[in-house]
C-alpha cells in the first residue's frame, strides 16, 4: 500500500458486502468525438506504445532525482522488514498467515499455533509455497483469497489471479495434507464466486457461457456444480438479469454446526435481495434492500442496516445491526422477526464485526476513534454488550475470530503507534497484547490532533492532523492531505510506515480527512454525498484544505494531496476545481473520465454512487465534476503524478492514460506511470510496491520541499 489508505470501487467480492450498481453498458450513447479512445484498449498497440513512451519519461525524471535511491532504499527496508507483524488468521483451529519478503517475492502460506505465535520467533509451516507454485506452473499466481468449508474448515477453495487481477481461479486445497486435492474442484480464470454447499457441491456465479455477465462484467448465473463432474453438467438454480450488477452466493455456519446458504442478487450498487437455498429451492428472505448479512452465531444471522427497518411494529435506525434466526430463516424466509443488536448514534458508526463460538465482536467507531465491544443473547433472545479495554484514540479492527472458541484477534493502530495485535478472550470482554510491531520511524517529533472545518453548507468535517511538535505555524510546513469520500468506506487512523519513514521523519504533516461520502458517521454521511449531491464531497475536501492554510499550518506553495480510486476521482476533481490550492496532487489508480466510466472495466456496477450518463441530470452533473472533460487550456495546474496499473481490471488504466494524454494535447506539465502488475494497487510484490512509493515520495520532496538536499 502506498501513501494513504484506499480500498476504491470494489470489486463484486467486496461488493457483495457493501452493495453493488446496475447500468446496461448499451444505455449510454457512445462518444465518437474522444480522441483518446484508443487509450481503452489495454494490449492495443498504440496505447502499449503510448505507456511505454510515457513510463519512460516519468522514470528518467523521478529516478534519477539525487534523493530517489535513498528514498527507494527505505521504502525497501520498511516495507520489506522481517519484523513487521506477521497477520493471523484462525482457520481450523491454528493461526494461518500469508507473507512475502525478499525472498518470498509472491509469498508463502503459512500456519502456526497460538503458543507459537506467542513466541517472539515463532515456528512456521509451509502449507502453500506460491513461489514454487509459479515457477512449476510457469504462471504468474499472484495470492488472492481462501474459503474453507465449515465447521471443519478441512477443504478449501483457494483464489489465484493472473498478476494481480481480479478475475481469478479457484483449485480445492487440503489443509490436513498440504496439497491441491487430486481431481478436485477446479474453476478456471474467471470474474466468479463459489461457495460450498456441502462437500460435494460448490455454489457458483460465473460466466457459463460468452456474454452471461452483466454490464459490469459480472456474473448473473448461479449452478450447483457437483465434485467430480464437469462444469458443463451443473445445475442452474439461479439466474438474475443483465441489468444486475452480479449475483453471487454465501455460506455462513457456527461452531455448532448450524449452516445457512445465500444468494445475493445485487440489483444496484446499495440495494440487493438475499434468498435462501432450500432443498425444496430458493425464497427470498425478508430483508431491507439496503442490508447485508454478515456473520452467523448461535444459529443466528447478523443484518447489518444502511437503511431504516420497520417491522413488527417497530423501526429499526439505518447503520443498526440486528439478529435474525437461522433456522426460522431457512423455515419461513419471508417472515423473519428482527432483534436489534446496537443502534449507533449520531456520530458513531459501526466497521467490522466477527463472530466467536458464543459471541459477537464488533468495530464501533465514536467519532472516527475505534472501541470494540462483545455482544451476547441472553436466554430471552436480547443481546448485551460490554467494552474490550483498549487505548484510546485508535483504530480498532476485528481481525479475526476463533469460531471453535471465544477468542478473537483484534489489530489497533494509531497514526504514531505501531501496530499491536491483541489477544481478546471475547466471553470475559478481557484482552492482552498478542504482538507489537517494531516502530518504522521516530515519532518522538511528532503528535497527533484532531480538528474541525466547516463545509460550505455550514457541516463541520472532522480531520486528523499529525505534525512535528514545534510545527512553526507561518504557512512553511510541507504537508501532505489525503482522504477518500465514497462508497461509505470509512478513513481512520493507521500507522503509516512508509509514509512515517520518507515523510514525518523530514519534518512533513499528515492529514486525513473525514469527508462525507465515507461512512464514519453511518449511512447519512455516505448519502449526503451520492450522485448529483457530490459535490459536497469535494467542498468538504476544500474546506479541511483551507482551515489548514487559515490555521497556518501549512500553504498552497507547501500543500500537496493524495488519494486513490475513488480518491484519485476526488484528486482528479481537486485538481481542475481549485489548482490553485495545491502544489502536489498525486492521483493514484483513478475514475477520471467520469463520462465514459459506465464503458470501462466494472464501471458501470457504480452507478449507484456517481449516476449515469443515461439519465439527463445525472449526466449533466457528471460532465461538470468530471476532471478529464474540465482541463482547461487557459488553466495553470499544478504538476500532477498520475499513476495506475495494466492489471487493474476494476477501475482499469484508461483513466488514468486518457488524462495525461490530454494534459500533453494542452502543453500541461505532469508526470504519469503505469505498473505493469498488480491489479488494482500499486504492485503485485513487496519490490514493486516500494518502487512505487519511492516515486510518489521523490515526487512530493521534489514538489513540497524542493530542496535538493539528499535524503538522510
Amino acid at each position: 500500500m502506498t501513501i494513504g489508505s484506499f480500498s476504491g470501487p470494489t470489486s463484486v467480492a467486496v461488493a457483495m458486502m457493501l452493495g453493488a450498481a446496475s447500468l446496461a453498458r448499451a444505455q449510454a450513447k457512445p462518444d465518437t468525438t474522444d480522441p483518446y479512445r484508443y487509450l481503452e484498449e489495454l494490449a492495443g498497440d498504440r496505447a502499449t506504445a503510448w505507456v511505454r513512451a510515457e513510463n519512460a519519461k516519468t522514470l528518467a525524471i523521478l529516478e534519477r532525482d539525487p534523493r530517489f535511491d535513498a528514498i527507494h532504499r527505505q521504502a525497501l527496508a520498511v516495507s520489506g522488514a522481517q519484523d513487521r507483524i506477521p497477520n493471523v488468521s484462525f482457520l481450523a483451529g491454528e493461526l494461518y498467515n500469508f507473507w512475502q519478503d525478499s525472498v518470498h517475492v509472491r509469498g508463502i502460506w503459512r500456519k502456526t499455533s497460538l503458543a507459537s505465535y506467542r513466541t517472539k520467533v515463532p515456528t512456521w509451516t509451509t502449507v502453500l509455497d506460491l513461489d514454487s507454485l509459479a515457477q512449476a506452473e510457469n504462471a504468474n499466481w499472484v495470492w488472492k483469497s481462501v474459503t474453507c468449508l465449515g465447521p471443519a474448515q478441512r477443504r478449501c477453495l483457494i483464489s489465484l489471479s493472473d498478476g494481480g487481477e481480479d478475475a481469478t481461479t479457484k483449485r480445492e486445497f487440503d489443509l490436513t495434507t498440504k496439497t491441491f486435492v487430486p481431481n478436485g474442484f477446479a474453476l478456471p480464470r474467471g470474474k466468479q464466486y463459489a461457495e460450498w454447499l456441502t462437500e460435494d457441491t460448490l455454489l457458483v456465479a460465473r460466466e457459463w457461457s460468452p456474454g452471461e455477465v452483466t454490464a459490469s462484467g459480472y456474473a448473473y448465473i448461479v449452478k450447483k456444480v457437483a465434485r467430480g463432474r464437469a462444469l458443463a453438467d451443473a445445475i442452474e438454480i439461479f439466474r438474475g438479469s443483465k441489468e444486475d450488477v452480479a449475483v453471487g452466493p454465501q455460506t455462513l455456519f457456527d461452531n455448532a454446526g448450524h449452516r445457512i446458504s445465500l444468494l445475493t442478487a445485487i440489483r444496484s450498487f446499495f440495494e440487493y435481495d438475499h434468498f435462501v437455498v432450500r432443498p425444496a429451492g430458493l425464497t427470498r428472505l425478508d430483508l431491507p434492500r439496503k442490508a447485508q448479512v454478515t456473520a452467523m452465531v448461535q444459529n443466528q444471522l447478523i443484518v447489518q442496516l444502511s437503511e431504516a427497518w420497520t417491522t413488527g411494529g417497530r423501526t429499526i435506525r439505518a447503520g443498526a445491526i440486528a439478529s435474525i434466526d437461522a433456522g426460522a430463516a431457512v423455515k419461513d424466509p419471508p417472515h423473519v422477526a428482527p432483534v436489534v443488536i446496537y443502534e449507533p448514534g449520531p456520530r458513531e458508526s459501526i466497521n467490522g464485526m466477527a463472530a466467536t463460538r458464543r459471541n459477537l465482536v464488533v468495530s464501533v467507531y465514536q467519532n472516527v476513534k475505534g472501541r470494540v465491544f462483545v455482544f451476547g443473547r441472553a436466554a430471552n433472545g436480547s443481546w448485551t454488550h460490554r467494552a474490550v479495554p483498549l487505548p484510546d484514540n485508535s483504530s480498532t479492527i476485528v481481525w479475526s475470530a476463533n469460531g471453535q472458541s471465544d477468542q478473537v484477534v483484534l489489530n489497533v493502530t494509531g497514526f504514531l503507534t505501531p501496530t499491536t495485535l491483541w489477544l481478546s478472550d471475547a466471553s470475559k470482554a478481557s484482552a492482552a497484547v498478542l504482538k507489537t510491531m517494531s516502530a518504522k520511524f521516530d515519532a518522538s517529533h511528532h503528535e497527533t490532533e484532531q480538528f474541525e472545518a466547516t463545509s460550505t453548507d455550514g457541516t463541520k468535517i472532522p480531520y486528523f492532523i499529525v505534525h512535528p511538535k514545534n510545527m512553526k505555524l507561518d504557512g512553511s510546513t510541507p504537508t501532505i492531505l489525503s482522504a477518500y469520500g465514497g462508497f461509505e468506506i470509512s478513513n481512520t487512523p493507521n500507522y503509516p510506515a512508509v509514509l512515517g519513514k520518507l515523510w514525518l521523519e523530514r519534518g512533513g504533516v499528515y492529514v486525513v480527512a473525514n469527508i462525507r461520502g465515507g461512512g464514519e458517521f453511518g449511512p447519512a454521511w455516505h448519502e449526503a454525498g451520492l450522485k448529483t449531491r457530490r459535490q459536497i464531497i469535494y467542498d468538504d475536501f476544500e474546506a479541511v484544505a483551507k482551515d489548514l492554510i487559515a490555521r497556518k499550518i501549512t500553504s498552497p506553495r507547501r500543500l500537496g494531496i493524495v488519494g486513490g480510486s475513488n480518491g484519485g476521482l476526488l484528486m482528479g476533481v481537486e485538481l481542475t476545481q481549485h489548482p490553485e490550492l495545491w502544489n502536489a496532487v498525486d492521483i493514484q489508480v483513478p475514475l477520471l473520465d467520469m463520462l465514459r466510466y459506465e464503458q470501462i472495466a466494472a464501471g458501470a456496477s457504480w452507478v449507484g454512487e456517481y449516476g449515469s450518463v443515461s439519465v439527463p441530470e445525472e449526466r449533466a452533473f457528471l460532465a461538470k465534476i468530471s476532471p478529464l472533460n474540465n482541463l482547461r487550456a487557459d488553466v495553470t495546474y499544478p504538476l500532477p503524478f498520475i499513476w495506475t496499473t495494466t492489471k487493474d481490471d476494476r477501475v482499469g488504466p484508461q483513466h488514468a492514460r486518457k488524462f495525461a494524454a490530454k494534459m500533453s494535447d494542452l502543453g500541461k506539465p505532469y508526470y504519469f506511470y503505469e505498473v505493469v502488475e498488480g491489479g488494482h494497487g500499486s504492485g503485485a510484490n513487496i519490490a514493486e510496491r516500494a518502487h512505487t512509493s519511492a516515486l510518489e515520495y521523490t515526487y512530493f520532496v521534489r514538489q513540497l520541499i524542493g530542496d535538493t538536499k539528499p535524503v538522510p
